[in-house]
């Protein structure tokens, strides 16, 4: 089999295997820029591979998922989380014969563009560069914009349209797009309350029986439920939903979250020293550009210093943001000889 051989196998195997309902690659809308195509890669398991090399996808393992720079091994990070949210997404994609190499690519691109701290560092840039910000937002700006040394990855329309649709009341254009968003909020609610269990502040028998009777006992139980509820409402039609009474209890289950972990002082007791810290970062290079990496300096000549330093702050890591603001603030002990 030749080289070519191989990507038209691929096109092929999607047009005889797929569902009437599946996004073809062969449909595209294509890149913002003009490019090469691949003799053995489809176009999105290529955005799936500029995705996974990317700067941004390797800082994701040391930014906050629920718990602010966790020291224990087994807490979930925005990289664990984003690997579960893409194996829960292709399993669904899989079982509807929808486009697996879409649905993996954006969801392995959704959270690029989430904030250090997790929710707290978001709600920090809200409050100070733009009520508007969000991290699904600012994960399209790092795509289009910032990756890549400012050139962006030129990735495809429809990946695109999955990273900026896959939270909240937006809906992504495709199917597959639509599948990470039920894929993020299934993730979370359960891998959310095994980190709680984890950490003391939460028991399973805590969670409602009633929730309980309808999604599960255990961890895998609920997440099974969730999943084949989906694939079962949405076999063979033009749309991806829940079933209606488990759409009510994981609605129910992810209110006992916010209740007992997402405002727990335990989970969050810190949340207000990262966002004073990052309150103080925003200020500090708003009034110092000239301190920003290169990249951020040269935005400079077409967005605010306001939208560069939110860009750079954004990007950082936990533990790069704290070792900055440590570098900023904390004098340095003089030593002298000894």
């Amino acid at each position: 089999m030749n080289y070519k051989s191989v990507l038209d196998c691929c096109l092929e195997n999607e047009k005889r295997n797929l569902s009437v309902y599946a996004f073809h690659t062969v449909d595209t809308k294509g890149r913002d820029k003009p490019y090469n195509t691949s003799d053995v890669r489809t176009e999105f398991q290529r955005d799936r591979d500029r995705i996974t090399h990317c700067q941004s996808f390797r800082r994701l393992m040391y930014k906050t998922q629920v718990f602010l720079s966790p020291t224990g091994d087994h807490y979930r990070t925005r990289m664990t989380h984003t690997l579960e949210v893409t194996q829960i997404a292709r399993i669904i994609a899989r079982a509807l014969r929808l486009n697996e190499d879409l649905t993996e690519a954006a969801a392995l691109g959704h959270d690029l563009g989430h904030t250090p701290f997790g929710h707290a560092g978001e709600y920090a840039m809200q409050k100070c560069f733009d009520a508007d910000f969000t991290h699904y937002k600012q994960s399209l700006r790092v795509v289009e914009l910032l990756e890549n040394d400012g050139e962006g990855l030129n990735l495809t329309w429809e990946v695109r349209d999955g990273i900026v649709n896959h939270t909240g009341d937006n809906l992504a254009s495709t199917l597959e797009g639509v599948i990470v968003k039920y894929a993020d909020r299934i993730a979370y609610i359960n891998h959310d309350i095994d980190d709680a269990c984890r950490a003391g502040i939460l028991s399973p028998n805590d969670i409602p029986s009633g929730i309980r009777s309808i999604l599960g006992e255990s961890h895998s139980d609920r997440i099974n439920t969730m999943v084949m509820s989906v694939v079962r409402a949405s076999a063979d039609r033009p749309k991806i939903e829940m079933e209606p009474d488990v759409s009510e209890a994981s609605k129910a289950l992810r209110a006992f979250l916010f209740e007992r972990v997402y405002r727990n002082p335990i989970a969050k007791g810190e949340e207000s020293k990262a966002q004073d810290m990052l309150a103080y970062l925003f200020e500090y290079f708003v009034k110092n550009p000239d301190k920003m990496p290169e990249l951020y300096k040269k935005r400079l000549y077409v967005d605010t210093v306001e939208r560069c330093a939110c860009d750079f702050i954004s990007g950082m890591t936990d533990r790069y943001a704290i070792e900055v603001y440590t570098d900023i603030c904390i004098p340095k002990v003089w030593r002298g000889k000894q």
